[in-house]
């Protein structure tokens, strides 16, 4: 049973686009919907990275990105150990 699935005038432009690649480089008609079920394959392939491009901020930050972070940071010359962050933080 085949479902229509609404999409905007450039992702359908690019979805022809790779019709027509396909069709020139292997020789092979497939249809829109073939190209589809494909995508749709890979992605769930590589799940993790398929849902991480639609995260607004990348991980892990880049070198420019990490020493902007980094510009306001100082040391305080205090020694903190990790059991002084727990009682701080949870008590």
């Amino acid at each position: 049973m085949a479902t229509a699935v609404k999409m905007d005038e450039e992702s359908k432009s690019i979805l022809e686009e790779l019709q027509a690649e396909i069709k020139l480089r292997t020789g092979k008609k497939v249809t829109q919907q073939e190209i589809m079920a494909n995508l749709l394959e890979d992605a769930y392939e590589s799940k993790s990275e398929f849902v991480d491009s639609f995260r607004e901020t990348k991980v892990p930050l880049s070198e420019a990105e990490i020493e902007r972070m980094n510009e306001g940071t100082f040391d305080s010359g205090t020694e903190t150990r990790e059991e002084d962050i727990d009682d701080i933080l949870y008590g």
